[in-house]
């Protein structure tokens, strides 16, 4: 259906797109900006990201899979909470969670891959059930989750007006 060096290589861009403009849009949130731009190629980027992951051949399920559910269950309830209800009220925190846990989901699987592709890495954790990958998930998924507290405490956008939010 697809050739797999293309969709491979496809996939990569998507998800390295995806992960640094969701790295300026937390940015972003930190500095109380919305960043509709980035906020946009972001949420796009993501979305492809884990619809892409669902083209390449399985035969059962695997934790790729789960993580891209979780992926696009999350990506839609922030493009309801920043698109239809324009982060009002609670919607605010429930965009800013959602669009931060994505981004940890493609930092988390970047680290992943990086422990299997770099010799250096892959020498340090050879199952990915070693010391060295669960001390970094661990301290990635500490410093995502101090990020989303701070963003949520510091973004208070502007009450939205009709249009773009």
């Amino acid at each position: 259906m697809f050739d797999p060096t293309t969709l491979v290589g496809f996939h990569t861009w998507l998800s390295l797109i995806a992960l640094a403009s969701g790295l300026v849009v937390t940015a972003g949130l930190l500095r109380d900006r919305s960043l509709p731009g980035w906020t946009g190629v972001f949420l796009a980027a993501a979305v492809a990201t884990s619809v892409t992951g669902f083209l390449f051949p399985f035969t059962q399920f695997l934790p790729s899979h789960a993580f891209g559910i979780l992926a696009l269950v999350t990506l839609a309830v922030a493009l309801f909470a920043r698109y239809r209800f324009r982060l009002a009220g609670s919607w605010r925190w429930i965009y800013i969670v959602t669009a931060i846990t994505n981004v940890y989901l493609l930092a988390f699987v970047g680290v992943v891959q990086a422990f299997q592709k770099a010799p250096a890495l892959r020498a340090l954790a050879p199952t990915g059930s070693e010391a060295p990958f669960a001390v970094t998930q661990f301290l990635m998924l500490v410093i995502f989750a101090a990020l989303t507290v701070a963003a949520a405490k510091l973004f208070r956008p502007a009450p939205a007006t009709k249009g773009y939010a």
